[in-house]
């Protein structure tokens, strides 16, 4: 049974989507001033296992994921760049997706920019108008939480203790002081070109309007699943819920999903500090994209991750091994040493098993990611046992259990012609028993990157790279 904790609750329920085998899911992506953070990819990591996950179990998935390419930051820092607003944002927004495609993280069906749906950040905020739910003052138009029965239900807090009717018109404020928030800001001069015309007056959209307007387009005012960081539960999100039941008067999201924040050494990622890193940063330190997601994905969604390059190197040990495991399978499958095992479906499905029931519940990644080692292991115990045919199962399972990770980076590696040689010649060797030989050949092939290992069923090599 399939059962994810939602925020709104603060308990583990069973996952029934509103439409049988169809599953809307929407993912607060990011705001396009900037490269995007580490602590930022936590977040889509965790979507994206998700994700995956609900794929896995056969549900058809609509994954919406909106970029704000308008809001306080965007405005400011184009300015300070001198550049117009799109021009800005587009080049950050090209930056996001090739960072999703570094960390083979599946594309979304859908990747609303908030400049692209002003009409219908409008038609809801003539809505909440008409009931009376936003007001209207001097410098735009604000959302009265005192309207809406129940706001703070999603952060648990109580609206009496919030200083309602006190007004914020900053897209993000202080988490501690809720107020009537800005629905749309009329247009000042530090806005430069940035505006639209709307019946309530010339402005641009508050942020928090934004992601109620492109959730609604594509996944209706209804839908199942709603992620993000665990500081967007307030305000932003409890904003979104607001917005949407008010203007609707329907249940806006079944279920809420948050992930903890990631923490540099111990310590809250901040410039001050010097622990900020964007995904190129790391890149650029020498880990490998693959390590990277996999340390992100390894901690359980809802606990704090400490991100340190330490436990990078661990987590390419921990990639090399799956992929290691993986190329040694594929080897297998083309050589004939063994007859067919008759159990070896047996020892998949338990495997699978484990997999499933670690993921059914609110996708308990550690002991998933523990039921594939095992299954490794078993294997590799194993492996002298392996037909043709059995190499190829353990193949077959390997790349449903990575259809969730995404982790595997294998492709046919043909050797370069003089390589080969090389290693021919420490073939020879070792038949020859000229072991100082075979020694030095194969210091002569790590030089040139290629490790050798031996095992009762032959050598296999394998290049020395980067995952």
């Amino acid at each position: 049974m399939l059962k994810f904790h939602n925020t709104l609750t603060r308990k583990e329920e069973e996952f029934k989507p509103l439409h049988a085998n169809k599953v809307g899911f929407y993912s607060c992506g990011p705001t396009v001033h900037n490269y995007a953070h580490i602590g930022n990819f936590r977040a889509y990591i965790f979507a994206d296992l998700l994700k995956r996950y609900l794929k896995y179990k056969g549900y058809e998935v609509t994954h919406v994921m909106n970029l704000t390419d308008v809001d306080d930051k965007t405005i400011r820092n184009s300015q300070e760049q001198g550049i117009s607003l799109t021009e800005f944002t587009r080049k950050y927004s090209k930056y996001f997706f090739e960072d999703l495609i570094t960390l083979n993280i599946q594309k979304a069906d859908v990747y609303p920019m908030a400049t692209a749906h002003i009409p219908e950040m409008i038609a809801i905020i003539e809505k909440l108008l008409e009931k009376k739910i936003a007001y209207k003052t001097e410098d735009g138009v604000y959302y009265d939480i005192k309207k809406f029965k129940h706001y703070g239900e999603l952060a648990h807090i109580e609206v009496g203790d919030l200083k309602a009717g006190a007004r914020v018109a900053n897209d993000e404020y202080d988490k501690q002081s809720a107020n009537d928030f800005a629905l749309w800001k009329f247009w000042t001069s530090k806005d430069g070109d940035v505006c639209w015309d709307a019946p309530f007056g010339k402005g641009r959209p508050g942020w928090h309007i934004e992601c109620s307007a492109m959730s609604s387009k594509y996944l209706g005012e209804s839908f199942d699943i709603h992620t993000g960081g665990i500081d967007l539960v307030f305000p932003h999100h409890q904003n979104e819920i607001a917005q949407s039941e008010g203007a609707s008067g329907k249940k806006f999201v079944k279920y809420w999903m948050h992930n903890e924040h990631l923490i540099v050494e111990g310590k809250k990622m901040s410039k001050s500090l010097g622990n900020f890193y964007t995904l190129r940063d790391v890149l650029k330190k020498g880990h490998s994209a693959k390590a990277v997601r996999y340390l992100l994905l390894s901690v359980h969604y809802r606990q704090q991750l400490n991100f340190t390059f330490e436990s990078i190197d661990a987590a390419a040990n921990s990639v090399e091994k799956i992929n290691d495991f993986y190329r040694r399978m594929v080897d297998d499958s083309e050589k004939s040493h063994a007859n067919h095992s008759k159990d070896i479906l047996e020892i998949i499905e338990k495997f699978k098993k484990d997999f499933d029931n670690a993921l059914d519940s609110d996708l308990n990644i550690s002991e998933a990611l523990a039921a594939l080692f095992e299954f490794m292991n078993h294997i590799n115990k194993v492996e002298e046992t392996l037909s043709q045919s059995d190499a190829k199962e353990v193949i077959a399972a390997m790349d449903t259990f990575d259809s969730v990770l995404g982790l595997i980076n294998y492709a046919k590696d043909d050797l370069e012609p003089e390589l080969r040689v090389l290693i021919e010649k420490r073939e020879d060797a070792r038949k020859n028993k000229d072991f100082a030989l075979a020694d030095k050949l194969r210091e002569e092939l790590k030089n040139k990157g290629i490790q050798i290992d031996d095992a009762k069923a032959g050598f296999r090599w394998k290049r020395l790279k980067k995952l």
